[in-house]
């Protein structure tokens, strides 16, 4: 970007603008949301009396105001903005804020076939949804999107439902605002575009059959995979920690010593960290984030000068999703003495065995070696995880951090219903054996049974009839069972629940079943005090507590078994989507969580 692209504009300090009277108040954020002063207005009006106390603080109380507003005035404030690339930029009638964003991502420089497709997807956005097309072209880092970025975008999301579309465009109209709050207050996110930078660089290396198509995925100790922990180890050693390897499961691990390291009664030290593989065609932040934050306070640390009473453990854990192997968790596992002796004879889809490949890649195969791995409890004070959420409900919020209460439990089983297989045409419907038909009755018991109880889930999400047929009943049906709750007295009456039905239903319809349990982990609670410290690093950003249940497992259900644990969650963009390309984080909230790390730091 050009030092002319920037519009010109004062920097404005938070203690000027809490000093201000409504109608400076007002004039003083005029630009953040296109002709819509009544939002300011109303923000000042629920300032707090010692003003607020941050600019966090700031960007969530405009954010809550427009979600408190009526839907008319919502859809006022949607189309209060400018088409990208439409009229009033040709007209040259943008406001400067937005003059400046449009030129940021070149939106000003397209070529005909660019500017005849924008054209075209402005007219078919505005006759499906009756708005326009709201993105923050300066994108999840500030710098801005490419053009085929924005079209892409633009063209993915001209097929959502009216309702998600609207609340998509507030979201980005919040991110246009943050944007330009920044720009009037000379803020840049410095740490968070490290994090950002880093997961962007991590994202270069992928496994072979999806790096072409540019897909992330990242297999257990593929070259990608190793590739990335040699990476990791790399970054570790540049943010100056003081021991850095990778140990015999893969599991990348950096230590930074307390100020009292190597004397008698040293002080325990902290264990954070999250998992660097990937789910196939997966984002770039799912577990990565919970490695780069902690790494980001450390090299912060180093800078300074800096060493705490307790020292720092990051470890990056080699596998968690389960993906080439059936060991889910399998770097985690080996810090708390669960892995699984038997794991390393698995095979994995082309035969090739644990064991073998651990020793290809220069680790030893040895349970001596993956035994020796075991942290001593007494060393550690705890473990605490930063996670992407991984779902909505932060972005429904307007809330960039949440506090994890607990990981939900889960068991998880794959089951077949059998029947008879029968011609569709001359079988009476009152003497059908329907496979498929049963399981589908299940499928509807699961979702109003797991949706009547708070905090609990119930999804079948694999179905298969096989060798069927348009014109077969079908006669058998394969299905998953994936049961969740953040206790497990809950999940085990929704379990319990789930099984008889299924029988009565089989029973009614003169059907057999069999059911397989593959998986069953214990729900995590957060530990009190460490949920506790959370708590007060997100409240000294001056953001409000939000508590929140996470569904996904997570490495420190592992650590649970041996260490207290807590985790605090960031919100993701594009709707929470995660296990998926379109997953994304921006600077800014990213800057909060690791200022939110430090915090937890300080407080300790």
């Amino acid at each position: 970007m050009s030092p002319t692209a920037v519009p010109p504009s004062p920097v404005l300090s938070l203690p000027a603008l809490n000093a201000a009277g409504e109608d400076a108040f007002v004039a003083l954020l005029d630009g953040v949301y296109e002709h819509s002063p009544w939002i300011a207005r109303r923000a000042f009006a629920a300032r707090p009396a010692e003003g607020f106390a941050s600019l966090a603080a700031l960007k969530h109380a405009l954010a809550t105001v427009v979600r408190e507003a009526a839907l008319d005035e919502q859809l006022g404030l949607i189309r209060a903005h400018p088409e990208l690339a439409g009229k009033a930029m040709i007209a040259k009638s943008l406001t400067a804020e937005s003059t400046h964003e449009q030129r940021t991502a070149g939106l000003t420089a397209c070529t005909p076939e660019e500017f005849a497709r924008l054209q075209q997807l402005n007219a078919d956005y505005n006759a499906r949804f009756g708005w326009p097309f709201i993105l923050a072209v300066r994108g999840p880092r500030g710098d801005g999107l490419s053009r085929q970025q924005i079209i892409d975008t633009f063209a993915r999301r001209l097929n959502a439902h009216p309702d998600i579309e609207r609340a998509e465009c507030l979201r980005n109209i919040h991110r246009i605002a943050e944007i330009r709050l920044n720009d009037k207050f000379g803020v840049e996110p410095q740490l968070g575009n490290q994090v950002w930078d880093w997961a962007e660089s991590l994202a270069r290396f992928s496994d072979p059959g999806f790096a072409e198509n540019g897909q992330l995925t990242v297999l257990y100790l593929t070259p990608a995979h190793r590739a990335v922990a040699a990476q990791l180890a790399d970054w570790m050693r540049e943010c100056g920690f003081d021991e850095v390897g990778i140990d015999a499961v893969g599991n990348v691990v950096g230590v930074y010593h307390g100020e009292d390291h190597g004397q008698p009664g040293e002080a325990p030290r902290l264990l954070t960290g999250s998992h660097y593989d990937t789910v196939r065609n997966g984002g770039k932040y799912d577990g990565r984030l919970g490695i780069l934050v902690p790494m980001a306070c450390v090299r912060e640390l180093h800078r300074a000068g800096r060493r705490l009473k307790h020292g720092i453990e990051v470890v990056g854990f080699s596998e968690e999703e389960g993906q080439r192997y059936k060991a889910t968790f399998l770097g985690s596992s080996a810090l708390v003495g669960r892995f699984d002796p038997a794991w390393l004879d698995q095979a994995d889809a082309d035969g090739v065995v644990l064991r073998d490949l651990m020793r290809d890649a220069g680790l030893p195969a040895t349970m001596d070696a993956i035994e020796a791995l075991r942290r001593d409890p007494a060393r550690y004070l705890g473990f605490v995880e930063v996670h992407i959420e991984q779902g909505p409900v932060l972005n429904e919020l307007d809330l960039p951090l949440g506090i994890v209460t607990s990981i939900n439990g889960s068991i998880r089983y794959v089951g077949e219903v059998r029947g008879l297989a029968s011609h569709a045409g001359t079988t009476p419907m009152d003497r059908r054996r329907d496979a498929a038909a049963a399981v589908a009755e299940l499928i509807l018991y699961v979702e109003d049974r797991a949706g009547a109880v708070p905090e609990v889930v119930g999804t079948v999400g694999q179905l298969q009839v096989p060798n069927g047929s348009i014109n077969v009943i079908p006669g058998r049906c394969r299905f998953s069972l994936d049961l969740r709750a953040t206790t497990d007295a809950a999940r085990d009456a929704l379990d319990a629940d789930v099984r008889a039905r299924l029988a009565q239903i089989c029973e009614r319809r003169g059907l057999s079943f069999t059911l397989e349990r593959t998986e069953a982990a214990a729900a995590a609670p957060s530990d009190a005090h460490w949920q506790s410290r959370w708590e007060r690093a997100v409240n000294a950003l001056g953001l409000p507590v939000h508590r929140m249940p996470s569904g996904a497992g997570h490495d420190a259900m592992k650590l649970h078994q041996a260490m207290p644990q807590a985790m605090l969650f960031q919100r993701g963009l594009n709707l929470g989507i995660s296990h998926n390309p379109l997953e994304a984080i921006s600077n800014d909230d990213t800057e909060l969580c690791v200022r939110a790390f430090q915090a937890l730091l300080d407080d300790l």
